[in-house]
């Protein structure tokens, strides 16, 4: 299976951002905006640090029904959050693929 990658991008806010793309190149995990490149580096490597911790993974639920996770650090702060699903099931293999390709490099677009 091919391995993932992180993206870092700038948002239309000039926010930068970055999403952990899978193997297939669907996102996985999504970052919160920074103000710098930098800042936004730290929290990919946040994830590196926090993702192989199941205990890192807090499970929400929408309104719509639909589940997501957040990846927090040792404080609480939400690192990134992922996709909604449908079922804990789905969900949970969401967070194993996180847990997998956490590693991954980083391409800057």
């Amino acid at each position: 299976m091919a391995q993932g990658k992180y993206q870092i991008y700038k948002d239309k806010k000039g926010k930068f951002r970055f999403r952990l793309l899978a193997g297939n190149l669907q996102p996985i995990l999504s970052g919160e905006g920074y103000n710098t490149k930098a800042a936004c580096k730290n929290g990919i490597a946040s994830v590196k640090k926090n993702a192989s911790n199941k205990d890192r993974y807090v499970v929400n639920k929408a309104r719509n029904g639909k589940v997501y996770f957040n990846l927090v650090s040792a404080n609480k702060a939400v690192i990134g959050s992922s996709q909604m699903y449908k079922t804990r099931d789905t969900l949970r293999k969401g967070r194993d693929s996180v847990m997998r390709n956490a590693k991954s490099a980083v391409e800057e677009v």
